[in-house]
């Protein structure tokens, strides 16, 4: 069998894409799972790291198994037709609160890091999205594969520029009474509910596309591996931030003491990648909604950016610190289910 290095990259890279969102890519979804929590945040990414890599790509093999092409057709076969109309209910209204969540950290990228209004940033992001969703899956894949390993190579570059700060060690190993408590322990877990429950409305439909399983497999393998890669390198640099968790954009905060040089670069990366989140969540939507409603692309997208937009009025922070851990409990039942679920033996 023909081994297809390319097309796993590419699956790497929306998967990555998808899920580095406006809090991953800020920092502050970071912060609010992990590092306020210290040592314990540490060992939160650790293990989201094995089941981002995991159940990534096991939850894109298992879409291909069962011949489902969107997230409610995946949620019928993991719960069953009656529980999975509630729980494609809850996804859709997840799905729009996050992509609210996407177009206020937008807006919150211009209004922090540029002193215009945060509206301006909403309307771009608007904008170029309906731009590449013009396009379709080809534009989904051209802008992941482009910004992911720009971010990751920033995240890196941090990190390394991180190591020689003296205190280093005492941040990292901080252990306080917020970071022993229950909320530090099951942090990693409803991050990753979250996530993947989130992120099938994209994974799901691009693996019907490719249905290749060792593209896929491996796809999966090397966006957790990257996605984790960016987490540890992200909460290494921040966990030095002083009062981290009252900043709306900490990783620029990092790169404006570490490397001012480098700040502007680093900012236009951060918006690329809640741009390329945005767009995963609208084609997620998109693909969804167009079973029920007899209108067009361009139609069905406009009514999802109206919906979000209003909702993206709300101040990023709030927004974020309230929907995301919230999201997380709502998709634990899904992150149980989805481990639970073997993988069938292979198809001659």
């Amino acid at each position: 069998m023909k081994r297809n290095w390319t097309g796993a990259f590419q699956i790497a890279a929306v998967y990555v894409g998808t899920v580095v969102g406006a809090g991953f890519a800020t920092g502050r979804e970071i912060v609010e799972f992990f590092s306020r929590y210290g040592f314990i945040g540490f060992i939160g990414i650790l293990v989201s790291g094995y089941l981002l890599v995991a159940l990534g790509s096991k939850l894109m093999r298992l879409a291909v198994w069962a011949k489902t092409e969107t997230y409610e057709e995946f949620n019928e076969f993991l719960f069953g037709r009656v529980a999975a109309k509630i729980i494609n209910i809850l996804m859709l209204l997840m799905l729009l609160g996050v992509t609210s969540v996407m177009m206020s950290g937008a807006g919150a990228v211009f209004k922090e890091q540029i002193g215009v209004s945060s509206h301006y940033g909403v309307i771009t992001t608007i904008v170029l999205s309906v731009i590449v969703m013009a396009v379709g899956t080809k534009g989904l894949f051209a802008v992941n594969t482009f910004i992911v390993p720009a971010m990751i190579a920033f995240s890196l570059f941090l990190m390394i520029l991180s190591l020689d700060n003296p205190g280093l060690k005492d941040a990292f190993f901080k252990m306080d009474d917020d970071s022993i408590s229950w909320r530090g322990f099951i942090s990693p877990f409803l991050y990753i509910a979250f996530n993947l429950g989130l992120s099938q409305a994209v994974l799901v439909p691009i693996a019907a596309e490719v249905r290749d399983d060792w593209t896929i497999k491996w796809g999966g393998i090397l966006g957790g591996i990257a996605l984790t890669l960016i987490l540890f390198s992200s909460h290494l640099t921040m966990v030095m931030l002083p009062n981290l968790e009252t900043y709306e954009i900490p990783m620029a905060a990092v790169m404006l003491r570490l490397a001012a040089g480098f700040h502007w670069i680093f900012v236009g990366i951060v918006y690329a990648e809640i741009f390329t989140s945005v767009i995963g969540n609208i084609y997620g939507l998109e693909r969804q909604l167009r079973k029920y409603l007899p209108l067009n692309t361009m139609t069905i997208t406009a009514g999802i950016f109206i919906v979000s937009y209003a909702a993206s009025l709300i101040h990023y922070g709030t927004l974020l610190s309230f929907l995301y851990p919230l999201f997380g409990y709502v998709s634990l039942a899904f992150l149980v289910l989805l481990w639970a679920k073997p993988m069938p033996v292979k198809k001659k």
